[in-house]
């Protein structure tokens, strides 16, 4: 998963793609940009 805000991938998650087809959005805490940002599926 990658920081919308500063790009970095930093979040490594599993899904089942059959139940969640479409791309997953968490709210993760962020290093580069310290604090909780969106962090979106990326491939």
């Amino acid at each position: 998963m990658a920081c919308t805000e500063c790009r970095q991938r930093n979040k490594v998650t599993t899904k089942n793609r059959r139940n969640d087809p479409d791309r997953m959005e968490l709210r993760k805490f962020c290093p580069r940009c310290r604090g909780h940002r969106l962090h979106r599926e990326v491939r």
